[in-house]
């Protein structure tokens, strides 16, 4: 094990202390030396390659986020959502510290595709907001968030965005010499202890990589409050957490490319806010297969593919050790992209996709049957350039089946009726131009329309969602969510400065959203569950980007001043009622000076009240928290390092997620002043 929990707070002060000490007492053993030079943000990756776009080509202004080397490191939290909420337009659906997943343009759940190397991640954090996603933050070397074009050839789920995270667990390069990662971090509101290693070695043509990474954290500290059941306290209750996880992959380096194989488990224990006596046991395996194979000549110029195979497993612990209910998730995919020849201007590549998934919910308070999911699709994306004008052209069609067993023979209460299977055919079609007006101004214009098929979950839920708090109802004659969407961006970008404005629009003729019905029903222990039912919905979401930064270089170091806001707006168009749970406006404003080896980034992050919400729903108060982040690059030995202490949320602001669905909204507030520090090592 990495990281050993320490056995009292004083211990735990002490560990703490040193932690922050060490950049001064690694100058004083090494003496007087040259400052280290600033690491960019991508030093760990020797090129930057958008895994999303399969051609690896620039994006128009906006469809293209990432965070990497020092930025993702300063930036990272507990969860995938938490780490990229900083972003514009990307938000989270926070269910407590442990299970927040990625919003983007206040589309979540199904309609953001979640990948890891630009493969599948296999789990069920898409079925229900409580269902956590198996990636840790600690141990990626990039995340990408990637929209426009290039996303919807991922399937309709993709309509909202891809969120990409890569690793080296399949080295993609040869490996002259062991080098390696170690980080160790304490503090922040949920007293985190985590640690974690990456290693990565090779001979000759094989290349080969280990990682390995632990969290633990107590139950989060938030501002004084009363939560929506009267009790008032400082603590988020039941949101403490044990992960563990780590990764052993190796690859053989050709000379026209490379194939390799890697595993990896991740572990989870994590409490569920909203019973308090209900613990979750999550763990995850993966099996995954990629490589690439590159030619010079030739009708074909590049073959890439990834497979894999993952078994997740989902068990919900009653207080007494019983197992309430158990979510088994089985599946494996495979996606094969193959590069054209360029035809003059014209680059492209097509594909395939094929995935399964074999899932099942076992137990009592069991809320969807077990049931097979199958799909297949082509995609082709071409891309042509002429002249101040690039044009890109997309396609993607899928056949989806999706088979339920219904009720068990000796089921004591049937509630999903007889063995059921629908079949759908979704497609999705999108076009974009950029066009460089000069060279600091680009415009850029993107339309799709797009489909997607219902979840097993959307067609059959039926039962009480012990972990949500809600009865949730499935629609077995849901049709296909159907969207067209529009987006306008302008950037600038000349002398150290940067501007940009998006603006987009998306009508759905069917939107399928999770809303309370006004009914309760009987838990069966003496009380009542809300009713939440998938129904299809006409809808519209738009909204709005806006970017701008400036730099300038100084003798003594360098400023840089960032700004960014964004919203979304939708509404369900034949009633007028707003969509449930979508982000209200976001403010970022940002200053980092960097003078020699040290850095620091003061910013503030301010949300609107959410008053817009339907009306079985409440209104979310606004807030505004300041976060100071401080970091040192240092030499150890012939090593590098860095240092950094990050205090969050200094005013101590009691804030609410308005992405959260009710039920745990007035039970896990944002998280209250804290002070985080880590070291990394970099070998």
């Amino acid at each position: 094990m990495l990281f050993i929990q320490p056995k009292n707070p004083k211990r735990y002060r002490l560990t703490a202390l040193a932690l922050a000490c060490v950049p001064y007492l690694a100058q004083a053993d090494n003496g007087p030396s040259e400052a280290p030079a600033a690491r960019t943000s991508n030093e760990k990756l020797s090129t930057v390659t958008v895994t999303g776009n399969p051609l690896r080509s620039n994006e128009a202004p906006g469809q293209l986020r990432s965070l990497a080397g020092d930025d993702l490191t300063l930036q990272r939290g507990t969860s995938l959502g938490d780490t990229l909420s900083g972003l514009s337009g990307v938000g989270s659906s926070y269910f407590g510290p442990n299970a927040n997943r990625p919003t983007i343009r206040g589309l979540d759940g199904d309609r953001v595709r979640l990948m890891s190397n630009s493969g599948a991640s296999v789990d069920a954090s898409s079925l229900s907001f409580d269902h956590a996603v198996p990636i840790d933050p600690l141990v990626i070397e990039r995340v990408e968030v990637l929209r426009g074009a290039s996303a919807l050839l991922y399937g309709g789920n993709a309509l909202g965005g891809v969120v990409n995270t890569l690793d080296n667990r399949i080295p993609r390069q040869r490996q002259a010499e062991l080098s390696g990662v170690t980080e160790f971090r304490l503090g922040g509101a949920n007293g985190e202890r985590s640690a974690a290693a990456v290693l990565d070695g090779g001979a000759g043509d094989w290349a080969w990589h280990a990682d390995l990474a632990g969290r633990r954290t107590s139950d989060l500290r938030v501002p004084r409050f009363t939560d929506s059941e009267g009790q008032t306290g400082q603590r988020v209750r039941n949101s403490a957490s044990d992960s563990q996880g780590g990764a052993l992959g190796t690859s053989r380096q050709l000379a026209n490319g490379y194939v390799g194989l890697s595993f990896d488990g991740y572990r989870s224990d994590y409490g569920v806010t909203v019973e308090p006596d209900v613990k979750i046991k999550m763990e995850r395996q993966r099996l995954a297969n990629a490589g690439e194979l590159r030619w010079s000549d030739g009708p074909l110029r590049r073959l890439r593919w990834q497979a894999s195979a993952s078994r997740y497993e989902h068990r919900e612990i009653e207080g007494d050790g019983a197992v309430g209910t158990v979510f088994n998730s089985r599946g494996k995919d495979l996606r094969i992209e193959a590069e054209h020849e360029p035809l003059g201007s014209l680059r492209g590549v097509i594909g395939t996709q094929l995935e399964r998934s074999d899932f099942s919910a076992l137990g009592e308070e069991a809320l969807v049957p077990t049931t097979r999911t199958r799909s297949a699709a082509l995609f082709v994306l071409e891309q042509l350039q002429l002249g101040d004008w690039h044009l890109s052209a997309g396609a993607r069609r899928e056949q989806v089946r999706i088979n339920s067993d219904g009720d068990g023979a000796d089921a004591a209460e049937p509630r999903f009726g007889a063995p059921d299977a629908r079949r759908f055919k979704p497609g999705s079609v999108s076009l974009s131009a950029n066009w460089h007006l000069s060279s600091s101004w680009e415009l850029a214009l993107n339309l799709n329309q797009s489909e997607r098929s219902p979840t097993f979950a959307e067609l059959y839920a039926n039962g009480i969602h012990v972990a949500s708090g809600a009865f949730e109802r499935g629609d077995r004659l849901l049709g296909l969510e159907k969207a067209r969407g529009a987006e306008l961006s302008l950037g600038w970008e000349a002398h150290g400065a940067g501007l940009r404005l998006g603006l987009y629009r998306t009508r759905f003729s069917n939107y399928i959203a999770l809303q309370a019905t006004g009914e309760q029903v009987d838990d069966g222990e003496g009380g009542e569950q809300p009713v939440y039912a998938y129904h299809g919905v006409r809808a519209q979401l738009q909204g709005f980007e806006l970017e701008a930064h400036q730099e300038w270089k100084l003798a003594a170091g360098s400023l840089k001043v960032s700004a960014a806001l964004d919203a979304v707006r939708g509404t369900e168009l034949a009633t007028g009622e707003p969509l449930p749970r979508l982000a209200p406006m976001k403010a970022v404003l940002a200053a980092e000076w960097r003078q020699g080896p040290w850095s620091n980034r003061l910013e503030w992050r301010g949300v609107a009240r959410q008053d817009r919400v339907p009306a079985l729903d409440r209104a979310t108060a606004g807030y505004g928290t300041v976060r100071l982040a401080i970091a040192r690059q240092f030499r150890l030995g012939e090593n590098d390092a860095l240092w950094y202490l990050r205090l969050d949320n200094l005013g101590n602001q009691l804030a609410f997620n308005a992405g959260s669905p009710l039920t745990i909204r007035g039970l896990a507030p944002l998280p209250g002043r804290a002070v985080q520090t880590g070291v990394q090592f970099r070998f």
